[in-house]
């Protein structure tokens, strides 16, 4: 009986050093500011999708979406975007359930019908479009998973920083285009708290980990020592139930 009862009071000082923990991430969460949790302090709102007449009137007749797809016999899909005020063709080759899932995507000129690759000269066009803050670009570097501030985020991105209050850096998808996400100090601060909160230590960008279910399963153990712990108790008298206990005279 003894080493349960050493077993339950060490148990209950992790447990409870770890509720302590959920209680002031939980308190933080509910006092936060949505916005610059997320990182959108300075993030502009999306554009609305390209319109096909628009562009054409705009500018030279687009590649037929069919000679595009010959040259590029594996290809899912194909959809026509702007990036930095240009028309490209977006063609994936393999689909993941989410865009944060292992994509892959080719761009094609939609005018010329020549691949492109996204270069830093053109990451830097792309995020300053999505960035809506007083800071200057300071630089583009292409980063591959696992990323610090998109955990994810499993494709290659470009990080490009800002020059502001808030140390902002916008991601870029080194392959589509596309925006996958905005941080900052903010975020970053939230971040951690979202770590405190859901043990994830291991920085898996999920709270369905193995250090969570040790600690479900290592609450539901205290409960049992601690159930086994009172039964010992009432069978040696150390508490009796005042309902069922006669009173002395």
């Amino acid at each position: 009986m003894s080493m349960v009862k050493k077993i339950h009071k060490w148990s209950s000082v992790i447990v409870g050093i770890q509720l302590m923990i959920w209680l002031s991430t939980g308190m933080y969460f509910n006092l936060m500011d949505p916005v610059k949790a997320a990182g959108n302090t300075y993030k502009v709102a999306e554009a609305p999708s390209m319109d096909w007449h628009q562009l054409t009137l705009k500018s030279q007749a687009l590649q037929e979406p069919k000679t595009v797809l010959q040259q590029q016999p594996e290809t899912n899909s194909l959809e026509l975007i702007e990036l930095a005020g240009k028309a490209y063709y977006l063609l994936n080759h393999q689909r993941g359930l989410y865009d944060y899932f292992v994509n892959k995507y080719s761009l094609v000129n939609a005018i010329t019908g020549e691949p492109v690759g996204i270069d830093p000269r053109l990451a830097k066009e792309i995020a300053a479009e999505s960035y809506a803050g007083p800071g200057k670009v300071t630089s583009a570097t292409l980063m591959k998973p696992p990323i610090a501030d998109l955990l994810k985020q499993k494709n290659p991105v470009w990080q490009v920083n800002f020059a502001d209050e808030i140390n902002t850096s916008v991601y870029v998808e080194a392959d589509s285009g596309r925006i996958a996400g905005h941080s900052d100090d903010d975020k970053r601060l939230a971040d951690f708290f979202l770590k405190l909160h859901f043990m994830d230590y291991a920085n898996e960008g999920s709270f369905n980990n193995v250090l969570m279910m040790f600690f479900a399963f290592l609450t539901l153990f205290l409960s049992g020592t601690g159930l086994i712990w009172t039964i010992d108790l009432v069978l040696r008298g150390k508490h009796k139930i005042k309902r069922f206990s006669r009173k002395k005279r």
